[in-house]
């Protein structure tokens, strides 16, 4: 309430339609009913916020006179319309840094499967599966989210989870990060970051020697 006095209305006479306002400086300032903001007529005693200003004879007079309630709540209104704004601002951006992380992951990932091809450690049909796994399982969250839109029949949970924990784990972190599908629900992420650990689980498993004669018969 920058360059705006409080005080209370100290003396009003209805039918003259003036009174006066003592400030909280101990004055008293006239004012008119002309100047008085509220829908109805003042009461002796209210809260009011003002501004002082001159009549057309150079003397004081209170100006723009509101109940100091109203205004309280309209900035009340506009704090918390500043906050909202702030914590929507906050949450995308939160939302954009976890979005450039999770496409770092993921593509840190394919990269150290291109790595282990170079070294001969795995095939290419092994990037090839992860890839094509990757984008099949982002278009089928793309459908599930168009469905869940229009109210069309979804793709059930255990089939996403199942692409997942075939090796589209990575298509599915992008389709819930970027489509914002299915990323608010705790039971769903905690089962999806299961099938990213069973996935690995297999893929070191299969690295390390331990299924990698069975691999190779397939692949």
């Amino acid at each position: 309430m920058a360059n705006k006095q409080q005080g209370h209305i100290k003396k009003w006479q209805d039918d003259k339609g003036f009174g006066f306002i003592d400030t909280e400086h101990g004055e008293s300032v006239f004012f008119h009913i002309n100047e008085f903001k509220a829908r109805r007529r003042p009461e002796v005693g209210e809260q009011v916020v003002f501004t002082v200003g001159r009549d057309n004879q150079g003397r004081l007079q209170a100006k723009d006179v509101q109940e100091l309630q109203f205004v309280q709540q309209k900035m009340a209104q506009k704090n918390q319309q500043i906050r909202q704004r702030n914590a929507k601002r906050s949450a995308q951006a939160d939302f954009e840094a976890g979005q450039k992380k999770r496409l770092f992951l993921g593509a840190g990932f394919y990269a150290v499967l291109i790595l282990l091809v170079v070294t001969h450690k795995i095939s290419w049909l092994v990037v090839a599966w992860y890839a094509a796994l990757g984008v099949i399982t982002y278009a089928i969250y793309a459908k599930d989210k168009a469905a869940a839109q229009n109210g069309d029949w979804r793709t059930p949970e255990s089939t996403l989870h199942l692409m997942s924990a075939l090796g589209g784990w990575v298509g599915a972190m992008v389709a819930q990060t970027y489509l914002r599908h299915k990323s608010q629900k705790p039971e769903f992420r905690l089962t999806y970051y299961l099938t990213v650990v069973i996935n690995m689980a297999g893929f070191l498993f299969v690295l390390s020697g331990g299924g990698l004669e069975f691999l190779k018969g397939i692949l």
